[in-house]
């Protein structure tokens, strides 16, 4: 089994910037994408940005030009460089990590509040 464990989310003000961070312990060879999904009050939860072992990323079309992801395979960790922050932007943010083929896991949430 996986753990993953966010960090990073709290209250910013539109405009600003938010780095958040996810690190995979336990069992965690054979790991593959690492990704960011959020999920604000009422809707779906949705993908924010992808990273394979490759390097090769994916993004929500609300966020492209302003959240960047990026992955350590050492460290085991995925990160989300989020800037220029929209008062939609507001939601939980989950971490999600894939293993082999099909496994996945996910990480409890943190909170990201963008408001004045």
């Amino acid at each position: 089994q996986v753990r993953l464990v966010e960090s990073g989310g709290g209250l910013v003000q539109p405009g600003g910037s938010v780095r958040l961070s996810c690190v995979a312990s336990g069992n965690i060879f054979s790991i593959t994408h690492m990704a960011w999904y959020r999920q604000a009050p009422g809707k779906e939860r949705e993908l924010v940005a992808r990273i394979n072992s490759g390097g090769s990323t994916n993004y929500a079309d609300s966020v492209k030009g302003r959240f960047t992801i990026s992955r350590d395979n050492a460290k085991n960790t995925v990160s989300l460089q989020m800037n220029s922050l929209k008062p939609e932007d507001t939601a939980v943010y989950y971490c999600n990590v894939g293993r082999f083929q099909s496994l996945q896991y996910w990480g409890q949430g943190t909170q990201v509040t963008v408001s004045s």
